[in-house]
């Protein structure tokens, strides 16, 4: 009887009947989905956040290497163009005199 009677004493000293920890236990988990859910969220958006901000430094590292590639190009150009207009000009100068 002691068996039997063991149940009954523990429902009436607190603690919850099964239905009740079920509904309780269904309620934690639900929230701790919303929980889940939420942090999901917010994961993703700083994901996507730092995604756009590691291609707006990749384009801007671009411009700039492309920029500097640009004025070596032109500065070579330049040089060139200085270098062969002085070389023609002297060849023409050097048939003019002599």
């Amino acid at each position: 009887m002691s068996a039997l009677r063991a149940r009954p004493d523990r429902e009436a000293l607190g603690s919850l009947p099964t239905a009740m920890r079920m509904r309780q236990s269904i309620a934690q988990f639900e929230e701790a989905f919303r929980e889940e859910a939420a942090e999901s969220i917010a994961r993703r958006e700083r994901l996507r956040k730092q995604a756009v901000q590691r291609s707006r430094v990749r384009r801007v590292e671009r411009s700039r290497k492309q920029g500097k590639l640009r004025f070596v190009l032109l500065a070579l150009s330049i040089l060139v163009t200085a270098v062969v207009v002085t070389v023609v000009m002297f060849q023409t100068l050097a048939m003019l005199v002599g």
